[in-house]
């Protein structure tokens, strides 16, 4: 038997600014997440199960960018998409173009248990969710005040929205801005809203398990799909560890990000930590992302280029912890 451990996250990239009451709220979720996480390990679920009960929680609280609280569309609308991968045998479920699936982390999870495929999407992830019967809403449930207001600001400065580097100098003239240090996909952006949610978990058996949902990016072209379903890249778990990331989703794609985590543990003989350091400094070239992972044996880490990172981790000897910065 091992030692379990636990780590959540609620986007890499966080406003400097950010109100001192925005970083409580965003910290009491995290604890509250954890916290039903570790109830779940105490009472010996196995870790596939604790991930999507802890991404439930987080795709129903309208605080980050998935589920209720998604980021909108260039039309205004709501875009989910999410993914869940079971470390042992490596399967996995993923699913994008969500418009009425209440908990998207769910549907992945049918995907990979009632499907013979791993990926659905768009109006055939539509069609599975009715057939399974899972809970189905308006798309209005997802859409909230704040993400109007964000929609608003990304049309007026004509990009999609990066609202933790948006300048603040040179900004007047409704977006007729300094031409952006940020770029996505090597064409430049201005404004962008990340806060992706995802859980890495490994349980007593030392059982690997990762779960990430998202609404995308603000002001997005309908249709786009970003890292958070692709199995290597936003999620991955094998029998050796467990990866949830989070941030530029183009830079984390190109990078199979969560994947080279675990190439490096098994090829390069590095430990978590090492592990997690290093893909960060070398595997994103310019881009700005973070990712949360947890090892068999127990071991938990974090890391991030980003002002922040939204995170919380637990490991079963007692130790918990909350940040943003």
């Amino acid at each position: 038997m091992g030692a379990w451990a636990i780590a959540v996250h609620g986007g890499a990239g966080v406003d400097p600014n950010l109100p001192k009451e925005r970083q409580e709220e965003a910290k009491r979720l995290l604890t509250r997440c954890l916290d039903i996480g570790i109830s779940a390990l105490r009472s010996n679920l196995p870790a596939i199960d604790v991930v999507e009960l802890v991404v439930r929680e987080l795709e129903t609280d309208p605080l980050f960018n998935s589920g209720r609280g998604s980021a909108l569309t260039e039309n205004g609308t709501v875009e989910m998409e999410a993914s869940i991968m079971d470390g042992p045998k490596r399967r996995c479920g993923a699913v994008s173009g969500l418009t009425t699936v209440k908990n998207p982390v769910s549907l992945a999870r049918l995907v990979m248990d009632k499907t013979p495929h791993s990926y659905l999407a768009f109006a055939g992830a539509e069609e599975f969710a009715r057939k399974q019967g899972v809970e189905l809403v308006d798309n209005q449930y997802f859409i909230t005040e704040d993400n109007v207001g964000m929609l608003k600001l990304a049309k007026e400065a004509n990009s999609i929205l990066f609202d933790y580097r948006i300048p603040t100098l040179g900004t007047c003239g409704g977006g007729a801005a300094l031409e952006s240090p940020i770029q996505m996909n090597g064409l430049p952006i201005s404004v962008y809203a990340p806060e992706t949610v995802g859980c890495v978990v490994v349980d007593k058996e030392g059982r690997c398990a990762a779960a990430t949902s998202t609404g995308g990016l603000m002001n997005k072209m309908t249709g786009r799909i970003g890292d958070s379903p692709l199995i290597g890249s936003g999620t991955y778990a094998c029998d050796l560890v467990a990866v949830s990331c989070t941030g530029e989703g183009e830079a984390i794609i190109r990078s199979t990000l969560a994947r080279e985590v675990a190439a490096v543990m098994e090829y390069k003989g590095l430990n978590l930590h090492e592990a997690v350091d290093y893909v960060i400094k070398y595997r994103l070239d310019e881009g700005k992302a973070g990712l949360i992972a947890v090892s068999k044996n127990g071991e938990v880490a974090c890391g991030f280029n980003t002002t922040g990172m939204f995170r919380g981790c637990a490991t079963e000897d007692g130790f918990m912890e909350v940040g943003v910065w």
